[in-house]
């Protein structure tokens, strides 16, 4: 196999890149803090006659000093050599076809050098495609690593790491802006934010987890560009919303999507209530994100589910107000209805599985069930499997509300725990469903 077989024909010339060598001896990143897997992987391409770096967010966090959560690995083979490499590989994506190398749980992505996107214009096209706002719907457009390095999105992410002669390579001038504290998009920021939106929730989220300042050149387009998160798909955002408010810096990233108009393309129900910090719908959210950093910095559990009721409350208590108005249900029917009203609403932009919009809207309906304090009752509730979850979901709300009523009912859930303890299901473990009886076949007749 050739060292420096490419999977494409080029189609435009490479922008000019001036590349900087850092030798071993002028970086901190050693072999012992990368991922063994990771290592394997980066040797077998190389021996395979294939060039091997390791890329993007690892390189970046192993120079400040953090330990990368995954380790990504960028060559020049294609998806389908990669594979012919590696018995324990599959492969992924349409939008941009990857290798997945997998040992056990551990998966290590090898991706192949991008070359500059040009749309082909022909009918069965698989290669490269972008709508009408300039956003790329598919991009299997190979090339040198050159050509990767100005097709990544930020500069302190396209950082390489040869395992050949363990420099790193610059080609766009990372380094200094990592030095400098500084995130800057590669190339024009308004196209780079065009080609995938979701760039802008990156931008902020790198600049609050590392401690950096969005250049102003990035942070200027995002208000007027930020409508374009509309088209992103619902379960991306998904995936986007968990990276964002479940890392430690919650509070952080919301003050700043907020400021530059990103949380409402995100939750557009609150598009009004969140431009008013006194409202009662923005001290719910910012409440509910600055306990989420709290637990996740004492080392406890947070669930998606408890963070989107809480974000989620007040729409859908209004919403089962004008139910009730409308027509004579009673409070839990309303409560019910307009759960499932707010569950649908909100998947138009981020989509909410099953296993956390359920024990969300157990969390509402808890609110009503609460409120039922006769020693039976109250008993009962107890051992409901979502109790403590709503418990937890009452204290919030009495600290947002300052309502008397509300601390008076959780002082008494509170003392009925005490009073009966062992009762209550721990929020780390969940109550085991009680498995039914086997039915035995009655034996054959001979």
């Amino acid at each position: 196999m050739a060292r420096n077989l490419m999977p494409s024909k080029k189609t435009n010339a490479t922008p000019a890149v001036v590349v900087q060598k850092i030798p071993r001896d002028k970086h901190p990143i050693s072999r012992k803090d990368i991922s063994e897997n990771a290592i394997k992987v980066l040797y077998r391409l190389h021996k395979g006659g294939f060039d091997a770096y390791l890329v993007g967010g690892c390189v970046r966090d192993l120079l400040l000093g953090i330990t990368p959560k995954d380790f990504d690995v960028v060559t020049n083979a294609t998806p389908e050599q990669v594979r012919q490499l590696f018995k324990n590989c599959r492969l992924i994506g349409r939008r941009f076809r990857l290798a997945h190398i997998m040992f056990g749980r551990d998966i290590i992505e090898v991706a192949t050098f991008r070359g500059p996107h040009e749309e082909d214009k022909t009918k069965n096209s698989n290669v490269s495609r972008t709508n009408d706002e300039g956003m790329i719907l598919r991009d299997n457009v190979y090339g040198t690593i050159e050509e990767d390095a100005v097709r990544r999105d930020f500069t302190v992410n396209a950082l390489y790491y040869n395992i050949a002669d363990f420099a790193i390579y610059d080609f766009v001038g990372g380094m200094a802006d990592l030095e400098e504290g500084v995130l800057k998009l590669i190339g024009d920021p308004e196209e780079r934010y065009r080609e995938d939106p979701v760039r802008m929730l990156r931008a902020v989220r790198f600049a609050t987890k590392l401690g950096l300042r969005i250049d102003d050149s990035c942070r200027n387009p995002i208000p007027r560009l930020a409508h374009l998160l509309d088209d992103i798909p619902a379960a991306r955002l998904f995936e986007e919303f968990l990276k964002v408010f479940m890392s430690g810096k919650a509070v952080a990233n919301f003050e700043v999507l907020n400021e530059h108009g990103l949380m409402a393309p995100l939750f557009p129900v609150l598009k009004m209530p969140l431009k008013d910090p006194a409202s009662i719908e923005y001290r719910m959210v910012h409440q509910a994100f600055t306990d989420t950093d709290e637990r996740l910095q004492a080392g406890k559990s947070v669930n998606p589910g408890f963070l989107f009721a809480a974000i989620l409350w007040y729409p859908m208590l209004a919403r089962a107000n004008e139910i009730s108005q409308e027509a004579s249900f009673t409070e839990y029917e309303s409560y019910q209805m307009a759960a499932a009203d707010a569950v649908s609403l909100q998947a138009r932009s981020i989509s909410i599985p099953k296993r956390f919009s359920l024990p969300m809207r157990d969390i509402w309906i808890l609110q009503l069930r609460l409120t039922q304090t006769a020693p039976r009752k109250a008993l009962r509730l107890l051992s409901h499997p979502k109790f403590r979850a709503g418990y937890d979901f009452l204290l919030l709300r009495a600290k947002v509300e300052g309502d008397k009523q509300l601390h008076s009912l959780a002082a008494f859930w509170t003392k009925m725990q005490a009073e009966n303890p062992g009762v209550a299901p721990s929020p780390s473990k969940p109550v085991a469903k009680r498995r039914r009886p086997r039915r035995r076949r009655p034996p054959r007749k001979s």
